[in-house]
């Protein structure tokens, strides 16, 4: 999930263009005038494959970025970063500690991001899920016009994993970044935070 950019409002300017299309069609079809809502169905499909075949060819061959400890990532006006992490080692593997910092840039409503989840993964691709303990705020808080909170989350790692990466992610609801072009959420991991 990139900050905002040219293609969210070019997805919703095409979605309102859908919607109108749609209605066209289904006026022309109640008057009778049926090889004209044709023309407008073919038309629709014609734009909405090509710019589905976009969303994939983007989605396959981008990388996403990988952001760095401190680093601010907004979605909208809702941020979220890793602002600290540090690892322990104890008698069975590795200890993470991560705090978190959610933040709104919001000038006047109080703001918050549905289905927020974050998880760790090592160079092996594993994922290491936070230990539930740690979850005692959860990253779907809703913070004020310029205010913050500090989210803590625990993960348990066996002691080989290395090149270890935060990833901040969405689970569960609709996955409206995946028709969004380049928000990759098809191919790869939407947030990617380098921890090591």
């Amino acid at each position: 999930m990139p900050m905002t950019t040219i293609f969210e409002p070019l997805f919703l300017l095409l979605f309102l263009a859908t919607v109108a299309a749609l209605l066209m069609a289904a006026v022309a079809a109640l008057r009778g005038q049926r090889p004209r809502a044709l023309r407008i169905l073919r038309r629709l499909a014609i734009g909405a494959g090509a710019y589905f075949a976009a969303v994939l060819l983007v989605a396959f061959f981008s990388t996403p970025p990988v952001h760095q400890v401190g680093e601010t990532m907004c979605f909208d006006d809702w941020c979220i970063s890793a602002a600290d992490a540090k690892p322990t080692t104890t008698g069975s593997g590795q200890s993470w500690s991560v705090k978190l910092r959610i933040s709104s840039r919001a000038k006047r409503i109080t703001q918050g991001e549905n289905y927020a989840a974050v998880y760790l993964v090592d160079s092996r691709g594993r994922k290491f899920h936070a230990d539930p303990a740690s979850a005692t705020v959860p990253l779907d808080s809703r913070v004020g016009p310029g205010e913050s909170i500090d989210v803590e989350r625990r993960f348990d790692l066996p002691a080989d994993a290395s090149g270890v990466r935060l990833i901040f992610t969405h689970e569960g609801g609709f996955p409206i970044g995946a028709f969004i072009i380049g928000e990759n959420q098809l191919f790869h991991n939407a947030t990617v935070v380098k921890l090591d």
